[in-house]
């Protein structure tokens, strides 16, 4: 009785609220910090220094994925790339923080949100972003970390781990044991050259340093993101950040480092905490008060009666329509072996 009481007036609520929505919609009125496409930003205030200047925190946490988060379909992309727009636009932001803490993911949704991140630094100039990681940045998440300004790590964090990896699942010894006998037909001889009910025996070496090919190139691509970032990054800092040890590309083979191995090797420039991490942003952007912000995807009424599903006399299940992203086989991912373990 309570529940539907409860139900009853939120749902009065929300058609006062799509009345006065739809008769807004009549005037064109600007409402600050509204987007008309993409996620939907809004600015919220999580310490308060009394200051008219910005930091504005990004987090990244999980998975780097391009799949879709949310109900209205975004990525973790679109809403990474809508929240350094929304930094870029506002003349208090003097800095941004990426807080870090994610095993990898995705090679092509990891790409995209560390071109976001140097793109934002070009256009923006004045705007560093400073890197925070968390227990995790490894893989596609140190990623990500490398075209920032700064990089501050825990000594415990892990991170590092840079390589490509691509799997996939073999079970044509299990459909032999089951009486399954495959039948493909293909357009090429190369087609089904990652099957998964291929014989074993009938892939070829030339089919194998194909796929080896292909890894390969992703892995440069890593690498040069890793030496270009950490390289911009140490002649805007000059000698108070790290370089990159002239052996570091003996350590990126795909092995985890400490945060502390990884200072020493110049992958990042600070052994800190998040608050060190808020004070190298200040200092970088030349301020010494700075309100922290952060940005949030913002909801409408009609979203909430999303989050109800089933229910009955004892139990409500809240579904939040958000998945976690699912390892496809066949697929590139910068990805630590943490997780994969």
């Amino acid at each position: 009785m309570v529940f539907a009481l409860v139900v009853l007036v939120l749902l009065v609520i929300s058609v006062f609220f799509n009345i006065g929505h739809a008769l807004s919609g009549l005037v064109p009125v600007k409402v600050a910090g509204y987007q008309s496409s993409g996620p939907r930003i809004e600015e919220v205030l999580k310490e308060d220094n009394n200051s008219s200047s910005k930091i504005a925190l990004v987090t990244l946490d999980g998975i780097i994925t391009s799949q879709a988060i949310d109900q209205g379909g975004y990525s973790m992309v679109d809403v990474t790339k809508a929240q350094l727009k929304r930094a870029a636009e506002d003349d208090r932001v003097k800095a941004v923080i990426l807080k870090v803490d994610s095993p990898g993911g995705e090679v092509l949704a990891s790409d995209e949100i560390a071109r976001a991140i140097a793109e934002f630094q070009s256009k923006t100039r004045g705007k560093p972003v400073v890197c925070s990681m968390g227990s995790l940045a490894a893989s596609g998440g140190y990623y990500i970390s490398a075209p920032c300004r700064w990089i501050v790590a825990h000594e415990l964090t892990i991170t590092g781990s840079i390589g490509v990896i691509l799997s996939t699942w073999n079970y044509r010894g299990l459909m032999d044991k089951v009486g399954l006998q495959p039948q493909t037909f293909k357009s090429g001889k190369y087609k089904d050259m990652l099957g998964g009910s291929r014989d074993p025996d009938s892939i070829t070496q030339e089919e194998r340093e194909m796929v080896q090919a292909l890894v390969n190139e992703t892995y440069r691509k890593f690498t040069n993101v890793v030496a270009t970032g950490r390289a911009r990054a140490h002649d805007k800092n000059q000698t108070k950040g790290r370089a990159l040890s002239k052996e570091w590309a003996e350590y990126a083979d795909g092995r985890v480092l400490s945060g502390t191995e990884a200072y020493k090797l110049g992958f990042v420039d600070e052994l800190g905490t998040f608050e060190d991490a808020i004070s190298r942003a200040k200092a970088l952007a030349g301020i010494t008060r700075a309100n922290l912000v952060e940005y949030e995807q913002r909801y409408d009424l009609s979203d909430f009666f999303r989050l109800f599903g089933q229910t009955d006399s004892k139990v409500v299940k809240v579904d939040l329509g958000v998945e976690a992203p699912k390892l496809r086989a066949g697929q590139l991912y910068f990805l630590s072996p943490t997780f994969l373990q």
